[in-house]
């Protein structure tokens, strides 16, 4: 068998999609491919297929990520031209990889995030995210399939800043292409902040619109229409404090951090 490691994007309309549809259109893309998957046992096998977490419905992201067992070994180059061809538009296979030794979910500890925050100004935000930061709880509600829970938003809050959109070293090629506006994202009137955070993994996860209700909880702080939140990146912290690319281990380590493509 071999074992391939995909990162993929998840981008525009498509963020409305559940991860269970995505899910499957992902192995009927498999399917139409022609991808040599390998399959469970017993009376209904299922392709092999690995899935390391998900965005919640509504969210775009940068940085998610799918293992496949294969019966043969093939390119992986190869086979992520292949199966991008075969998904919906809005969903993007960026990189493929073959696996080494040792799980994939241990690499991911951290998400950065990118939500972008209608009708508050950068003044406002960055101030109700320096109140955030300076907290050493901050309790907030959300519904789940139990009921509603209580979760502690500032625990697993690492940093919180305001991307400075006048900074052009601020606005990576991958920042400017998740801001750009879509169809379905109306421009919204008046000021707009853009926040980045740094969330560890915990159970539970502390999602992006927990941290917007931390921050109305610490600063009352009300977007004047729904935020929207794209992940970035996942990985580990390294000892500068950035993310350490989950996939530099199987790709022999030339990579530049947190899946961002390596330059030149």
């Amino acid at each position: 068998m071999q074992k391939l490691r995909l990162r993929y994007a998840k981008r525009g309309r498509l963020r409305f999609t559940s991860h269970r549809d995505l899910a499957r259109a992902f192995e009927r893309a498999l399917r139409r491919a022609g991808v040599p998957m390998a399959y469970s046992q017993g009376f209904s096998p299922h392709p092999k297929v690995s899935w390391a977490g998900a965005v919640p419905t509504g969210v775009s992201s940068e940085a998610e990520y799918v293992e496949l067992q294969l019966v043969r070994q093939v390119d992986p180059e190869l086979l992520r031209r292949e199966l991008d061809a075969a998904l919906p538009d809005g969903v993007d296979l960026l990189e493929a990889v073959e696996a080494a030794p040792g799980p994939l979910a241990e690499r991911l500890e951290v998400s950065r995030w990118l939500i972008e925050v209608p009708g508050v100004g950068d003044d406002e935000l960055r101030e109700a995210a320096a109140k955030l930061l300076a907290a050493d709880s901050v309790e907030v509600e959300r519904m789940t399939k139990d009921g509603r829970r209580s979760i502690d938003a500032r625990a697993a809050l690492i940093d919180a800043a305001v991307l400075d959109r006048s900074d052009p070293t601020a606005l990576s090629d991958r920042i400017r292409s998740v801001t750009a506006q879509v169809d379905d994202w109306p421009s919204a009137p008046g000021p707009y902040g853009i926040l980045v955070t740094v969330v560890r993994q915990t159970t539970p996860v502390v999602r992006p619109d927990d941290v917007l209700s931390a921050l109305q909880v610490v600063a009352g702080l009300t977007p004047s229409a729904a935020a929207r939140a794209t992940r970035l990146a996942q990985g580990r912290l390294d000892d500068s404090g950035g993310l350490a690319d989950p996939l530099a281990k199987d790709s022999g380590g030339d990579r530049s951090p947190a899946g961002e493509p390596a330059a030149g």
